[in-house]
């Protein structure tokens, strides 16, 4: 195997085959798990925070490490008020360009910020981009793996103004996995795009939450 077909199997053709095995979860077994990517934010989180209290509902939140350390007053109040918090590296970055150790690092030294803001060990972990290695089900042990049935491209404004909410309806059947993005300070991200999610999130929110049974995946 050349260099070419060695990065190939170490990146994207090891995430194409554990996206078909047990390896990763994709699905959750009764519900609708609302999770979010990406943050905190400053602004828009304690925005989706007040949201999700206004309906009563606990949703799972994958932070960046180094966010969660400028903000732990949100990832502290994601905390007590019921939501799960798991692991999306302490920087956000792909494991399709980091050797074992560097991947490994990211995924501890992120755990270890929940630890200290929480006082619990987070237990979930979704690799940024859902991007994985060959290697990444071992570096990431004793976490679950979780991926989505559903993401949306609601980190482009152009792209969620008028189809969001639709989009979130058809979506949204039980043992789904919805995958959205509390955060626009990523890389190909628009940095506005979290208030037209919000925008959109709600309109679903007040037309179908109290048909719907959200669950949290911790």
């Amino acid at each position: 195997m050349g260099t070419t077909g060695g990065l190939l199997f170490y990146s994207i053709a090891a995430t194409a085959i554990y996206k078909k095995t047990w390896l990763v979860q994709t699905s959750c077994k009764e519900g609708v798990a609302l999770t979010f990517d990406d943050g905190p934010h400053p602004i828009y989180t304690p925005q989706l925070l007040d949201l999700l209290k206004e309906f009563d509902i606990q949703a799972t939140f994958f932070v960046v490490g180094k966010l969660a350390q400028a903000y732990p007053a949100i990832i502290k109040r994601m905390h007590e008020e019921g939501h799960t918090i798991g692991i999306h590296h302490y920087q956000h970055t792909s494991n399709w360009l980091m050797l074992p150790q560097k991947v490994k690092r990211e995924i501890e030294q992120c755990a270890q910020v929940i630890k200290q803001i929480t006082g619990e060990r987070p237990t979930l972990y979704r690799p940024p981009w859902g991007h994985l290695n060959v290697c990444v089900p071992m570096l990431a042990k004793p976490y679950r793996i979780v991926l989505w049935t559903r993401h949306f491209t609601d980190w482009r404004i152009a792209c969620i103004q008028h189809t969001l909410e639709t989009e979130l309806v058809e979506a949204a059947k039980a043992g789904s996995i919805l995958l959205l993005h509390d955060n626009g300070q990523t890389l190909g991200a628009d940095e506005d795009a979290p208030k037209y999610m919000l925008e959109h999130l709600a309109g679903y929110l007040r037309k179908h939450a109290h048909a719907t049974k959200f669950v949290t995946l911790g």
